[in-house]
Parts: structure tokens; sequence; C-alpha cells
């Protein structure tokens, strides 16, 4: 009996034994378990709060900000006009830009981080020390931000979407007017009536100044047909600004730039097709047609441009406002003598 009990009471201890370490090793195993599964829970609860405060307004800024704007930067001295247009190839954000002078040009910052749009124009191209950074958010339709200026000092900006301009019929034409009478500045006035160096009417020609103001006229154009002439010497550049904001080129650079650069070609955008023989000294005749923002250039007779659209203002362009209408100017801040004549324009009804 006492051997029997002692056995039985072994086999008793050796199976709660048995079973404590079945309980022990199930009870780390439903820990494990646990901990996975709530790592799993956590990990899928931050990936849904991720998305959808992240991905879709990101898509959705980005999609609201494509396409081309007219910036307006506002320094203490004046207004300057600009112009942003904002692509996406292969997913990757791409961004050209007119700064206040100057062609369009690929930046090599464009970047959206928490709402903020940041972009930055080299210095190189902004003749300072350093690169000119913009920061700026998008408010209902409108860009707005700052940048600062090369002393430091904060500047705003602005942008509006540019307006497509396109026209829904073909116009119809008035009668051509002279702009400029062959006598004197009657229905001109320059971008500053202070300069010392002044534009002249010599011969029944104009004459540019070389480094002085801009010369523009009283009356404001939308559509229309423009002829005019003109003499460059060598070494000289100038320019015809059609509505002040989109210039088609007139230079004999000693260094000529690139073919959207050289004379025929809209600044920067467009290029002449093909490119006539530079003749400095020889009078040349520009024929353009402008509906809307499509262009037609003829120099001397020959077709170079033909119905291409015009992207956007391009540098040194009087204002960014293009949906309004706007002047004929001739540049005179360049170097050189050129000399115009023979300007008339044929307004759209």
């Amino acid at each position: 009996m006492r051997k029997g009990l002692a056995s039985i009471v072994s086999q008793s201890s050796a199976t709660n034994r048995l079973t404590s370490v079945k309980r022990s090793r199930t009870n780390l195993n439903c820990r494990r378990t646990l901990f996975a599964s709530t790592a799993l829970i956590l990990a899928l609860s931050m990936s849904a709060y991720s998305k959808p405060q992240n991905s879709p307004d990101t898509t959705a800024l980005v999609q609201s900000l494509l396409g081309r704007w007219d910036l307006t930067l506002k320094t203490p001295l004046r207004e300057y006009p600009s112009w942003l247009e904002i692509t996406q190839e292969g997913g990757q954000l791409r961004a050209r830009m007119v700064s206040r002078w100057g062609h369009a040009r690929p930046l090599s910052k464009f970047e959206i981080s928490n709402g903020l749009i940041t972009f930055v124009s080299p210095k190189e191209e902004e003749e300072r020390k350093d690169d000119m950074v913009f920061q700026g958010r998008l408010s209902g339709k409108t860009l707005a931000g700052t940048t600062t200026g090369p002393d430091g000092t904060q500047w705003q900006w602005t942008g509006e979407r540019a307006p497509s301009l396109k026209r829904k019929s073909t116009p119809k034409w008035g009668k051509p007017v002279q702009l400029f009478n062959g006598k004197d500045l009657s229905g001109w006035k320059t971008s500053d009536p202070a300069a010392t160096a002044t534009w002249k009417v010599e011969n029944g020609t104009l004459v540019s100044p070389g480094h002085g103001p801009e010369l523009i006229t009283d009356a404001m154009f939308e559509d229309f047909k423009l002829h005019v002439e003109f003499n460059c010497a060598p070494g000289s550049n100038s320019g015809v600004y059609l509505r002040g904001r989109y210039e088609v080129q007139i230079e004999n650079d000693p260094e000529p730039e690139g073919p959207t650069m050289r004379t025929g070609g809209v600044y920067g955008f467009l290029a002449p097709s093909p490119e006539q023989p530079r003749k400095p000294g020889e009078w040349q005749s520009y024929d353009i047609t402008l509906v809307g923002r499509v262009v037609t250039v003829v120099q001397n007779g020959q077709m170079i441009i033909d119905q291409q659209e015009i992207p956007g203002i391009t540098g040194t362009a009087l204002d960014s406002h293009e949906a309004l209408p706007g002047p004929i100017y001739l540049q005179g801040s360049e170097a050189g003598h050129v000399t115009f004549r023979n300007i008339s324009i044929t307004p759209a009804k």
C-alpha cells in the first residue's frame, strides 16, 4: 500500500510538472503571438494614418500647381514681372522660370514639403552673391510667398494662373495705324523720363540711345498685325515687345546666344526657322501677327515662326498681366545703335 501510494504520488508530481511546462510554453507562445499581433496592428494603424495625411493631400496640391503662373515680385522700389511653369515627368516635379530679366530656364530645385513650395533661382542668373530662394503656399487660386533681395530685405511675391488666351474665332482686321510719324515722339513715352540717354528722331528714323530707357506706345493693343523696319549696327542689341510682354529679338551680338535668343526669335522660347543671315548695318523688316498667345513672324518676307504659341512673358517685360491689352515697346536698355522706321499696326476689330 505505501509503495503503491508513493508511486502514485510520484506519477502525479511528474504529471503536474509536465502540465506546468506545457502551460508555460503555451503562455509564452500566447505572449509572442499577442506581441506580434500588436506590432502588426500598430504598423497597419501608422500606415493607415500616414496615407490620408500625406499622399492624397500632396497629390492634390501637385495637381493644383501644374501649369503656368504669372508672377509679380514686389520690391521696395517697384514691382517686377516673372513667370513660372511647373510640370511633372515620371513622377518628378520640374519647373522653369523667367526671372526679372533673362530667358526661360529650368530650375535645379523645386520642392513641396508640408504644403510649403520652395524653388531656387541661381545667383548667376540673378546677378547676386547668393541664390534667390522663393518660398510660398497656394491659397485658393493664388500663390503667395516671400524671397529676399540682394541685401537680405524680404520681398513679397504673388502668382496667378496664366490665361490660355485662346480665341474662339479668327479675328477681323481693322485699318492700319501709323505708330511713328517720322517727325517726333508723339504717341510714345519712355520708361524713365529722367534718363540722361534719350531716344532721338533723325532723318525720319527712331534712334535707340543704347543703355537707356525703353520706348513705349501710349496706345494699348490686344490682337494685331505689326510692321516694323529696323537697322542693327554691328555689336548692337534691341527688341520689339508685343503687348509689352513678349520680345521678338533684334541683335548682332559679338557672341550670339542660343537659337531662341537670336534675331527673329521670341526670346528664350521660340527659335526662328530658318534663321536668316545676319545683316548688320542693313535695313530689315518684321511682319508680326499676334492672336492671343499665338505668333507668326515674317522676316524680310521669309516666314520664320508660323503660328506658334508663346508660353509666357519674356525677361524685362513691363508686367505679367497677360490677359490685359498692352503696348508696343522698343528696347533701348541694351548696348549699341539700332534705328527704326515705318512702324504701323493693324489692330483686330
